[in-house]
């Protein structure tokens, strides 16, 4: 008679973690005035900022991107300014509403990743965003615009997934005492 039973291993397997590693940017666009004008296809870019290891910078189109739309619209997009390939990532822009209104306008990639999943850009100067971000005319017109001044923030959710090893397992082997007792006095 075997003085205890073997207790079967645990199975474990490791996991697969997949998350955004995020990152954030003021944008102020100073001097719009003087930049309406500058033509179609032609943007004033924010300095780089990081996120998820990546350098991204946004891109602010005053006569709009597409020559098409007669500079009727702004446009506005977050590039990848550093090296990179098939760099999976969620974007936010939100334009400040500087009424105190609190009425930001805000496009959003992070509300609907399960819609259509994040965005992946394939190499150095992809971009997210819209050519139609805002019309000329209604932002001119808005509290978006004061002194001058447009107010940007962005976030960029670079997706990332690593594979995590399982928690060690400590299974104890245990005989029972008077079963023990029992075979070793015979």
């Amino acid at each position: 008679m075997a003085a205890s039973s073997p207790t079967a291993p645990a199975e474990t397997a490791p996991a697969s973690v997949t998350k955004t590693v995020n990152g954030s940017h003021h944008f102020k666009i100073a001097g719009y005035s003087l930049a309406k004008g500058i033509g179609a296809g032609k943007y004033i870019a924010s300095e780089s900022f990081t996120a998820g290891g990546c350098e991204w910078a946004i891109y602010f189109y005053p006569d709009g991107k597409n020559p098409d739309d007669g500079a009727e619209y702004v446009s506005m997009f977050v590039a990848l300014a550093s090296e990179g390939t098939d760099v999976s990532a969620l974007f936010e822009l939100t334009l400040l509403d500087q009424s105190g209104k609190g009425q930001h306008k805000v496009h959003s990639h992070f509300v609907r990743p399960l819609e259509g999943g994040p965005y992946t850009l394939k190499h150095q100067g992809s971009m997210w965003g819209y050519k139609r971000f805002f019309k000329r005319s209604a932002l001119e017109a808005s509290g978006y615009l004061k002194d001058d001044c447009i107010l940007v923030d962005c976030t960029v959710g670079v997706v990332q997934s690593h594979t995590e090893e399982p928690v060690g397992v400590v299974q104890t082997h245990t005989e029972d005492p008077k079963i023990y007792s029992l075979h070793s006095s015979l």
